[in-house]
């Protein structure tokens, strides 16, 4: 009787696995995040050593972007073929070499093509990453999940990278720092192959309770470990190109703080490289928290709706209220006022953060990581556009503002489609806990 009731007990237990697997996601993008930008802190000692100018610099941060955007794109379909952890694998693979080599690449050369790889083996994280929390957990959980991939560990890494990063350099010198981070791709690695599985099904220890509650929540066409790629429904669906606008409009405004924060705080305000540091910490805490925020806003709102509709509503009136933000920067600046307004901006930007991958998965469900991979290109390729033109704004008129009123006119923009353009579902459309397979939305 005993034995019995043991069995019955652990067959109606929820095992918890699918957080595991989500802690596997959240601690790569976190070493993703340092990883590429360990190179920033290591500029002076980088260019001394290799004998290159600051321009060539600016060609080698370019690099890493190209490289992404096209891998990006390229991994989707085969994260969607051959599934998340084979390619996740493979990927920390390259990046980990590439970042033990870049201390050696010797040459401006070697360096660029470096960087190149680099983002080339980063590349297919946040696709796989969106294909695993889409096999691994039921929709009314991936608000939350993808919140904290794309928005908490984003931020956060950005937040603890800095410090990280240079006691490193300062405990084992700028080359020991980036063979410590491959060291921590390599542990992550040896990890992964070890816990990390596509789908519940692959997985020995997820109760049948936890299978039952993850499939409950999910579309038929989400459960499975590999499909065939198919492009139509891809490069045809209305809400993945109104997806890949917004993003690109908040990735300007992502891009442009990260790579020209501490100049504009030093020659605007002529502060020192001490002080600059500690000012940019307020806009990446504000970040973690305006991700949060948007995860549990998300879930309890399709939680009561049941409409993927309403993540593009979320996401546009965060991206309005994040570029109207930007606003007093612009027309009253001042120290004060810059560090608040901006925090205030980039905070109410990363509550999109995670929702953006969910409605990927939405708008092709059948494929995540190809609907993933288009998302995160339009991502990326701001990633290459607004350091450039925020640069060319700043050495053509000798201000930053041209270059607020660029971003919030594309958050401006990048709302505007998320609010007035998705096409809104098909009645009959099965939400979370209907046993009817049914009709899906169409969310072309």
């Amino acid at each position: 009787m005993s034995t019995t009731s043991t069995v019955r007990s652990a067959s109606t237990r929820r095992s918890g696995v699918r957080w595991l697997t989500l802690g596997l996601i959240v601690a790569l993008i976190v070493i993703n995040y340092i990883d590429r930008s360990a190179v920033s802190y290591a500029v002076g000692p980088l260019t001394k050593a290799f004998g290159i100018s600051k321009s060539e610099y600016g060609y080698v941060s370019s690099a890493f972007s190209i490289g992404y955007m096209v891998f990006a794109f390229l991994a989707g379909p085969l994260v969607d073929r051959y599934g998340a952890r084979r390619i996740l694998l493979i990927g920390v693979a390259i990046w980990s070499v590439v970042t033990a080599v870049t201390p050696v690449s010797g040459t401006f050369a070697g360096l660029f093509a470096a960087r190149v790889v680099l983002g080339a083996g980063e590349g297919p994280g946040f696709p796989a990453a969106t294909r695993t929390v889409s096999r691994w957990l039921p929709q009314h959980e991936r608000g939350r999940a993808l919140a904290m991939v794309g928005g908490v560990a984003v931020a956060g890494s950005l937040l603890i990278g800095g410090p990280v990063v240079t006691q490193l350099i300062a405990g084992v010198g700028w080359r020991g720092m980036f063979w410590v981070l491959a060291g921590l791709g390599a542990l992550w690695f040896v990890v992964a192959w070890a816990l990390l599985r596509n789908t519940p099904d692959d997985h020995q220890k997820v109760s049948p309770a936890e299978r039952a509650h993850i499939a409950d929540g999910q579309r038929e066409e989400e459960r499975s470990a590999r499909v065939r790629v198919h492009w139509r429904p891809v490069l045809t669906s209305r809400n993945l190109w109104i997806i890949a606008v917004g993003y690109f409009a908040w990735g300007f405004m992502f891009w442009g703080f990260m790579y020209w924060l501490p100049d504009y705080l030093s020659s605007q305000y002529h502060l020192s490289i001490t002080a600059v540091g500690l000012f940019t910490v307020a806009p990446w805490a504000a970040g973690v928290v305006g991700a949060l925020a948007g995860g549990l806003v998300t879930d309890r709102v399709f939680a009561r709706t049941g409409s993927p509709r309403t993540r593009f509503t979320i996401m546009g009136v965060a991206l309005l209220l994040s570029g109207a933000a930007l606003v007093p920067i612009f027309t009253s600046p001042s120290l004060t006022v810059s560090v608040t307004f901006i925090s205030i901006g980039v905070g109410l930007g990363f509550v999109t953060g995670g929702i953006w991958w969910v409605a990927a998965i939405d708008a092709v469900p059948s494929q995540p990581g190809v609907a993933a991979g288009f998302a995160d290109a339009a991502f990326a390729s701001s990633g290459i556009v607004a350091p450039s033109v925020m640069g060319f704004i700043v050495s053509s008129t000798g201000s930053f503002s041209s270059g607020f009123v660029v971003m919030t006119a594309l958050a401006v923009i990048g709302a505007g489609s998320l609010l007035i353009l998705p096409k809104r579902e098909r009645r009959g459309e099965r939400r979370p806990g209907d046993r009817p397979a049914g009709l899906v939305a169409d969310t072309r």
